[in-house]
């Protein structure tokens, strides 16, 4: 996949089937924008899976207000890529983007990438002041020769997917929700950092923590069920997302995981921490021993849910998309 970003010249020659919108966390709503592209590149071969996206939530430059997202921009690479698309457009939100009349917008987008079809929601908004839609590239595509396919809102018990949605679900710590509504586990990734030791040295229990960027949301605070994912190989344990009040108690919040029956240095190692079930909540102990007891039943709790998932066949997540 190609990666294009920090530019607003921005050109794709071969002929492309395009989407945008901001997708944040990649739900199940936007796969099955996803699924309409890939069905286009079936019929048509030489067609390229274009996503137009922006740096920033929007919002962020309209109300100057800093957004906390389900995937980092980082993540979202990844998880494009893994869909097969074949270039990411990741603009920057100017000033000069944000005004830009809705007419100029679709002329630049269809110019610039080479647009024979487009696929988007319902909800689609573009140019300034939000005015076009998908009504408005409707209007237009006879005009600049795309076909447009526009896809409702896939609805879970009576409610749109969203990413409000699953935002609400994961600041709950209704992770089994949250994962269903994605289609895969809620994950965070990060570098493994140098923490004081005192899983390993004081309570016997080693962990290894990671710091997340400042816009990743984090599960409500507490203790989860997770898989972690190093290069390819899947590790079950169980996290505290926190500021762990017990030992430290301070901003920022970190993610800190305990792999069962794992001795390996993950020191300044690249993983990824997918987020199961929730345990319990977050809490301060009066000393290290009451401490070290609780986590000793959390890992149990751990090992228990993962067995009864082994013995019910349950694998999670959805799949990905068939492009070939």
């Amino acid at each position: 996949m190609e990666y294009i970003k920090q530019s607003i010249n921005f050109t794709v020659n071969e002929p492309t089937v395009l989407s945008f919108g901001k997708f944040d966390g990649l739900h199940r709503g936007h796969e099955l924008l996803m699924e309409y592209m890939a069905e286009r590149k079936r019929e048509r071969k030489e067609l390229r899976a274009v996503v137009f996206t922006f740096d920033i939530p929007p919002r962020e430059q309209v109300q100057n207000t800093r957004a906390q997202v389900l995937t980092t921009n980082q993540e979202k690479v990844k998880l494009f890529e893994s869909v097969g698309i074949d270039y990411l457009i990741e603009c920057p939100f100017t000033r000069e983007i944000m005004c830009m009349e809705p007419e100029e917008f679709i002329d630049k987008i269809v110019t610039a990438l080479n647009v024979e079809y487009m696929v988007v929601g319902t909800d689609f908004r573009f140019g300034h002041k939000r005015r076009g839609d998908y009504r408005m590239l409707q209007a237009f595509a006879k005009q600049y020769g795309y076909e447009l396919k526009v896809v409702d809102k896939i609805q879970e018990e009576g409610r749109d997917i969203s990413s409000t949605f699953v935002r609400e679900e994961i600041a709950a710590g209704n992770m089994e929700r949250a994962n269903w509504l994605l289609g895969y586990e809620f994950f965070v990734e990060g570098t493994v950092l140098h923490g004081k030791k005192m899983g390993r040295s004081v309570l016997g229990i080693p962990t290894i923590n990671l710091l997340p960027p400042e816009e990743k949301l984090l599960p409500l605070f507490g203790v989860y069920v997770t898989v972690t994912e190093y290069q390819g190989k899947k590790y079950p344990g169980i996290t505290n997302v926190g500021c762990k009040p017990t030992v430290e108690g301070r901003h920022p919040a970190g993610v800190e995981t305990h792999l069962f029956d794992v001795s390996k240095d993950f020191y300044g190692a690249e993983v990824k921490v997918m987020f199961l079930s929730r345990v319990r909540e977050e809490r301060k102990f009066n000393n290290l021993e009451i401490l070290k007891a609780q986590m000793e039943r959390d890992i149990q709790f751990g090992r228990d849910y993962f067995e009864t998932s082994r013995q019910s066949g349950f694998a999670g997540g959805k799949g990905r998309i068939p492009w070939n």
